[in-house]
């Protein structure tokens, strides 16, 4: 049930970024990224006063659960770590192709699983060695792609930016696992849907900080910067993420579930993003970055295979 789980969760965030992309063309990021948190935080709020103040959700998948500040430091945490990978991510889906982002996303399990290897002490068999080869061998080709488009891996700081979204999200991964673990296997035991909503509130918090500054020093600037465009696709954004996220926390949640396999599987949003990208946005070179995004998800199989 958890692997089917993590495979809704990998098509709601194809249209995640779908919507993303589309938001953030010729707009402003940090204004998309603040109403962002903020829709999150509305979905999640009613959640959660509903299950402190009222029996309605009682026993339901919705029911958000309550602790202490032993248990929300951990989310504050992880609030911070994943706010650092949107930021990131934001930017570079904003001034690259989606076409590339989502191959170069695609590579987070590899990422994941040297982490889970450190981490957690899972071990990789001979397929998943391969997979990770593979995976390696994509951002090469991918670099080759992408100079077509005159986008330089090497040096093009909204490809560092993409990498470290990528390496903040995977530490926001790893976190997951040990904050949905029980204390019999040593994790903390938090409640999934107490993680989902209250990191959702926290991150609005924080955004609304930096929102308020960021308008502050636009006021008094003289710069030229991209104006804010109101579109209906922002609200589409916390749409499909919460609906991916709440997918995903619940198969985390469940007996047996393992964090490289259920990121490598929402990974598959790759196939969604890279449609989109060539029917919606028309992006060049397709023929090329299709035989790179063969090599991910070949790569992305052969994880599969090894974990069984």
């Amino acid at each position: 049930m958890w692997v089917l789980l993590a495979f809704v969760s990998a098509a709601l965030l194809g249209f995640y970024d779908t919507s993303k992309k589309y938001s953030l063309r010729g707009n402003d990021v940090i204004p998309v990224l603040f109403l962002n948190t903020l829709f999150c935080s509305a979905i999640f709020l009613p959640l959660i006063l509903l299950s402190q103040d009222t029996c309605v959700l009682d026993g339901s998948i919705f029911y958000v659960g309550s602790g202490g500040w032993e248990m929300h430091r951990w989310i504050l945490l992880k609030s911070m770590i994943v706010l650092l990978s949107w930021v990131f991510g934001y930017f570079a889906i904003a001034h690259l192709p989606l076409t590339i982002v989502g191959p170069v996303n695609a590579t987070r399990p590899v990422m994941t699983l040297v982490g889970a290897m450190a981490v957690f002490g899972e071990r990789l068999n001979g397929w998943q060695w391969t997979g990770v080869v593979l995976a390696v061998a994509s951002l090469f080709l991918l670099a080759r792609s992408g100079r077509k488009e005159g986008i330089d891996f090497s040096h093009n700081r909204w490809i560092c930016f993409l990498v470290l979204a990528a390496l903040t999200g995977t530490c926001s991964g790893l976190l997951d696992k040990y904050l949905m673990a029980s204390p019999e296997n040593g994790g903390v035991g938090l409640d999934r849907m107490m993680a989902q909503s209250w990191y959702n509130i926290y991150q609005c918090l924080m955004m609304a900080a930096v929102f308020i500054i960021y308008k502050v020093r636009r006021h008094g600037s003289k710069a030229a910067h991209t104006p804010f465009k109101w579109k209906w696709s922002v609200l589409l954004i916390s749409l499909f993420l919460s609906m991916a996220d709440f997918a995903y926390f619940y198969a985390l949640s469940m007996p047996g579930a393992m964090i490289s396999i259920v990121s490598m599987v929402r990974r598959g949003s790759v196939i969604v993003s890279f449609l989109c990208g060539a029917l919606l946005f028309r992006e060049k070179n397709l023929k090329a970055k299709a035989i790179d995004l063969c090599f991910v998800l070949l790569g992305m199989i052969c994880l599969w295979i090894g974990s069984y």
